[in-house]
């Protein structure tokens, strides 16, 4: 949470002097990397601060810099020639589309970010759908201008047969542009001529971008006489203050000590909280900034309301007026989260119960709406959300700060539709140098993809279109990150939902299993080792029924590894003793483990460690487990 600062001097800004505009691009595309030219040109930095010789400024948690993308959408503001512009940076990676269609309400006007040599990408057409959808006009700026093999014309081309798809008016369809090198801070409204490999020579700033904002984004609208009514798109929590509910205010003004009250929907019977406004924030570069009164068009943040209602609307309490709730896109991905029950419990998280887990997973709904949460019979909670990527962050979040619990294999999302049982179908975009042609295609043929396109870039590199199933997709990125050593680009887009169909399971490689507890033994490991790969070293915890390997057969196969060699009195060859050469380790990583999880296994997760193990400890309890799924299956042919 940022300090909240007050500014003496602080101008109120005029309606018509406000900008309100989102960014918005497929991950990778440079929406943060503009942000930063955006913040240091128009100096909210002094020259001497950090932050002038920082790269992804608003990116600040851990994990967004570990991983190099936005999770959380974020706004910030400027002052650029008497004007105020509120930016609010979207993530671009699908599984955080969530945060993109509650954050674009606030905006009157996008900036459509397009990789000159990449294009339009999946999330590129979802962003611009729901943008479109909601009246916004773009601002097209195609980025990365000086890149190898970068076709800037070819870019531009391919957004505009996109937006001529997607246009919801003819207005939509005369769109400005613009071309930049972001990391560079260079904006030109036409294509700069000559060498562009080498951009020391190119004169210019990002100006010509902002004042393209100026021009073309429009002042937000809003009868400032009339009755205060905003609806609120984020929920921000601090220790000291409480809950902060930000928006834009769609009319009227509010100022301190006025009496709101947060209405969940527009119903008659809807859930209402009433509070008094006990401060008001705005933002003014990164920081909050108290103010005494804003009016339509800001973006503010109310401070005093007991609400969580992201969605809901907050308005004067003389004259309550619901709007419609957000529409948030379905779930199609779900993991079922359980408190941890392994041998090792509680010896390395601080938050072990079932009772902690469900309360820290019901805060983060309250923040985050485009996720579900089913409490299952059995004392679980499937988790929804929009893809892998999104819940292997939440899980990650959760060990970070202390949690140890224990997850089951992601499944998708079955929706009925019309009375069909229906699964999430998506559209799939790979990018892999050509001689690894002959393995995409065999792969995806085998997960029974449908190629749409397959094109080649005249850069050695090939592009496949694909429709897939999402079921077909789970585990897909790390087998083939694997097959093509790394060189490839994959990106997935949620398309439709379509009529569920049986498939048989994947085929899986069996896993060595730990058969007493104990601590792993160099001796054992060595021999163990030709069985298959294994995931620990020597002097490693192990407990039975732990999941030590991956067998080079498709059984599943007991080792012990913690057995030691066997003592005797008989003198021993030296080199016999000491000639111990254990290979190196499959390192046991959160994305592998969620995709190579099997039906009748568990991944339990810490602060310290992952572990994969089955569901039954005991080969007894796991041999009674296998006879009566038989049993079970047996009866559902017979019809009994």
């Amino acid at each position: 949470m940022q300090s909240v600062i007050r500014i003496n001097m602080y101008k109120k800004p005029e309606q018509d002097k406000i900008r309100n505009v989102a960014i918005i691009a497929h991950v990778d595309h440079g929406k943060t990397t503009l942000v930063d030219a955006f913040l240091k040109s128009t100096h909210v930095f002094r020259d001497n601060q950090e932050e002038m010789s920082q790269q992804m400024i608003l990116d600040s948690g851990d994990l967004e810099r570990e991983k190099g993308i936005t999770i959380k959408a974020k706004n910030i503001s400027i002052r650029y020639k008497d004007h105020k512009i509120n930016i609010i940076d979207t993530p671009g990676h699908a599984d955080f589309g969530g945060e993109v269609e509650r954050t674009l309400n606030m905006a009157d006007g996008c900036l459509l970010l397009v990789d000159a040599q990449e294009g339009p990408m999946p999330q590129t057409k979802f962003v611009l759908k729901r943008a479109l959808e909601l009246g916004l006009r773009p601002i097209v700026v195609v980025n990365k201008i000086d890149k190898r093999f970068a076709n800037p014309a070819k870019a531009l081309d391919k957004v505009h047969d996109l937006i001529l798809s997607l246009a919801t008016d003819e207005s939509q369809l005369d769109f400005p542009h613009y071309y930049a090198i972001g990391r560079a801070g260079l904006a030109f409204k036409e294509m700069p001529l000559g060498d562009l490999n080498d951009i020391s020579n190119l004169k210019g700033d990002i100006t010509p971008l902002l004042d393209g904002i100026i021009e073309h984004v429009p002042a937000p609208t809003g009868d400032e006489a009339g009755p205060f009514q905003m609806q609120i798109t984020t929920l921000t929590h601090d220790a000291h203050s409480g809950n902060y509910l930000v928006g834009k205010i769609l009319r009227g003004k509010v100022k301190a000590g006025d009496n709101i009250t947060v209405v969940h929907d527009e119903t008659k019977d809807a859930k209402r909280e009433t509070g008094t406004v006990r401060k008001l924030v705005v933002r003014e570069g990164l920081d909050f900034v108290e103010v005494n009164e804003a009016s339509a068009g800001e973006i503010v943040a109310l401070v005093g309301i007991d609400s969580r209602a992201i969605g809901g609307t907050a308005c004067a309490s003389s004259h309550i007026e619901g709007l419609p709730v957000m529409r948030i896109s379905n779930p199609s991905v779900q993991i079922k989260f359980e408190a941890n029950t392994s041998p090792f419990l509680g010896q390395e998280g601080e938050f072990v119960t079932a009772r902690l887990l469900q309360a820290r997973l019901e805060k983060e709904i309250e923040t985050n709406i485009s996720l579900r949460i089913t409490k299952t019979d059995g004392g679980g909670y499937y988790v929804a959300g929009r893809g892998e990527l999104q819940l292997s962050i939440l899980i990650e979040e959760l060990r970070r700060e202390g949690y140890e619990f224990q997850i089951r294999r992601p499944e998708i999302v079955i929706q009925e539709i019309n009375g069909v049982k229906s699964e999430p179908l998506e559209e799939l975009i790979i990018e892999v140098p050509e001689e690894y042609q002959g393995i995409i295609v065999s792969e995806l043929s085998e997960r029974k993809a449908e190629m749409l396109n397959m094109e080649n870039e005249n850069n050695g590199t090939l592009r496949f279109e694909y429709k897939i199933r999402t079921r077909n997709l789970l585990g897909l990125r790390s087998s083939l990150l694997t097959a093509t050593k790394g060189n490839l680009v994959m990106n997935n887009f949620l398309l439709d939902y379509i009529p569920y169909i049986q498939q048989p399971e994947p085929f899986r490689r069996g896993v060595l299993i730990a058969s007493a507890n104990g601590v792993a033994m160099e001796y054992s490991l060595n021999t163990i080792q030709e069985r298959g790969d294994l995931f620990i070293q020597p002097a490693t915890k192990v407990y039975e029924g732990m999941i030590v390997g991956i067998n080079k057969y498709e059984q599943d196969l007991e080792v012990n590894v913690a057995k030691e060699r066997a003592k005797s009195g008989v003198r021993r060859n030296q080199a016999e003793v000491t000639n111990v050469s254990l290979k190196t380790i499959k390192p046991l990583t959160l994305d592998f483990a969620l995709t190579f999880l099997g039906k009748d296994e568990l991944l339990e997760v810490t602060p310290l460690n992952l572990r994969l193990r089955k569901a039954q400890l005991t080969k007894t309890k796991r041999d009674w487990s296998k006879r009566e799924n038989l049993s079970q299956l047996a009866k559902q042919e017979l019809g009994i």
